[in-house]
């Protein structure tokens, strides 16, 4: 009985019981109320609202939550597969030639971001470059439709030629949020045109074909906030209740010396159903070093409502997702890096964030990393407590003029001895650990600079770094259980699952590893080609894609 009849059963006892006692209907109505059990909201807090999908097997974002963490609860998965002999291989799909994106699955559709090599639309050549994000059925792969965006003309300093849509999106039942290769949050409906609907305000879609995107809203970061991405524009959002969350992926010019417009924002939120601003946060400022590709997170901690953010000038930092106005509300900030690190283009010490901030047990995780064609160094990976306030950093600087106020930040080094400057441990640090290998004088146990990040399950914390050791450590206290060589570099992330670690390196390799303290390598597999993105899982089904197919592969 649904809620209306019964509202209309409850009039007519009402109006039963009026007649019969003769009594103030008000009176017997407050009786009444007051004695009724409360009816449940389909409405939930907005710290659950982002998780609600229709099946709770789904991968809806980049880590399945806001809080970003790859490790899903999953029934029994394959240890092995084959793509030649398709043993396991449920389905697999053609790309386009580069793919960076990792796919993800909500309410029966695959959606997986690529370049237009694939040549799936009629209208457009493969050999017309554009950014493509690709809807597929889950069930068997087939092509449903495609959003399709024309590259910047500015070019590489921009936007990379044939590197396609390097984003994730976010679904929730029939809106998905993205953001596209032109540096633009869209919002599109799921059900595209075939629903026979132009969704709208956007409705100046070039064609309405079944097998084209149907836009609802876009926000062009450039020309709204002008923002200046650098090479690619690559934030995989996150959101929960009414806000969106967005790195803009504001960057340096092309000579990397210096931000184009310091006043432009780093992190924005954006009211998700109408794709209006509502605040904005340019922290980094002039002291990005090079481009901001890491992600939003979203998580209540301590009992306040958080914000992550992983910038460009090697800090974390934390929000209140309201906002202050139409500015950001900064709760703490936290530098990565060691202060005598030194930024340099090419074999700097002082390294941006690249991964995602993850969030487990109330502690958050977060690694230094910078772009792997550019340089390869010395990393680190951090523990840290979200509770705190304020500078959390594990030292602050001084200088010896006046050791009252502590040095301003800076791009490329916070601390430099020969200006008198030093640095004191900070009393109000939120550092829980950092760990830079169990032993950084030997290759195979260092931590190497990453793209990657963490996944954790069973306090089991795996980490892949971008010269190909796999570090698996003790998620509480930062200590190593093993380290692993790929032999091979590695962007990816790892995935947990069925108490199994899958993670997939640059070739084409995919390592299946028993979740355990102990390393034990169940299989080997390789996919063909090379391999950036991370695998997911969703309704007892892995997703991983190379650089130009998408494989579903289960028992």
């Amino acid at each position: 009985m649904n809620q209306k009849r019964q509202g209309l059963e409850l009039i007519r006892s009402l109006a039963f019981f009026v007649s019969l006692l003769r009594l103030k209907s008000l009176y017997i109505i407050l009786l009444v109320v007051m004695a009724m059990p409360r009816v449940q909201s389909d409405e939930t807090d907005l710290t659950q609202q982002s998780t609600q999908r229709r099946n709770r097997k789904d991968w809806p974002q980049w880590g399945g939550s806001p809080q970003r963490n790859n490790a899903p609860e999953s029934g029994p998965l394959p240890a092995t597969f084959n793509v030649k002999s398709r043993a396991n291989i449920r389905w697999q799909m053609p790309l386009g030639s580069e793919s960076y994106g990792s796919p993800v699955v909500a309410n029966g559709k695959v959606y997986i971001g690529t370049n237009n090599y694939g040549g799936y639309l009629d209208r457009f050549p493969k050999t017309h470059d554009l950014g493509v994000l690709l809807c597929l059925n889950e069930n068997d792969g087939k092509f449903l439709w495609q959003y399709s965006a024309e590259k910047l003309p500015t070019g590489r300093i921009h936007d990379m030629p044939n590197q396609g849509i390097c984003s994730s999106p976010m679904v929730e039942e029939d809106r998905l949020w993205m953001v596209t290769n032109r540096c633009e949050v869209v919002c599109l409906d799921t059900l595209g045109f075939a629903d026979g609907d132009n969704d709208g305000p956007f409705v100046s879609e070039a064609n309405e074909k079944e097998d084209e995107a149907d836009i609802v809203w876009n926000f062009d970061m450039i020309s709204e906030l002008n923002v200046s991405p650098h090479n690619m524009s690559t934030c995989s959002v996150t959101g929960v209740g009414d806000w969106l969350f967005v790195s803009t992926s504001q960057g340096v010019d092309e000579s990397h010396q210096s931000v184009p417009d310091p006043v432009a924002p780093s992190l924005i939120c954006i009211n998700r159903h109408t794709g209006a601003l509502l605040w904005t946060d340019n922290t980094p400022g002039k002291n990005i070093m090079h481009g901001q590709w890491s992600s939003p997170t979203y998580a209540v901690l301590g009992g306040q409502e958080q914000v992550l953010f992983g910038a460009g000038d090697g800090w974390l930092y934390s929000f209140d997702p309201k906002g202050d106005g139409m500015n950001s509300k900064l709760l703490w900030s936290f530098d990565c890096n060691p202060k005598d690190s030194v930024f340099k283009v090419i074999g700097g010490t002082r390294l941006p964030i690249l991964g995602i901030p993850v969030v487990y047990d109330g502690l958050v995780y977060v690694a230094i990393g910078e772009d792997p064609e550019v340089v390869q160094s010395p990393g680190r990976l951090l523990c840290i407590d979200p509770t705190k306030r304020g500078d959390v950093s594990p030292t602050l600087v001084y200088n010896s003029s006046d050791p009252s106020k502590t040095v301003p930040r800076r791009r490329k080094q916070a601390m430099v001895d020969a200006n008198g400057e030093f640095e004191k441990d900070n009393p109000n640090s939120a550092a829980v650990w950092q760990y830079v290998g169990s032993d950084p004088s030997v290759f195979e146990t260092t931590m190497h600079s990453t793209c990657g990040t963490v996944a954790i399950k069973n306090d089991l914390l795996y980490i892949a770094d971008q010269r190909g050791i796999l570090h698996c450590l003790n998620a509480k206290t930062g200590v190593a259980n093993w380290t692993h060589d790929l032999q091979a570099a590695s962007w990816a992330s790892p995935l947990i699952a069925d108490n199994k670690v899958y993670l997939a390196d640059e070739d084409g390799d995919v390592l299946i590893l028993e979740l355990s303290a102990v390393l034990n390598i169940l299989a080997e597999i390789n996919l063909g080609s090379a391999c950036y993105t991370t695998p997911i899982v969703a309704n007892d089904t892995i997703f991983i894609c190379i650089r130009n197919k998408l494989f579903a592969i289960r028992l």
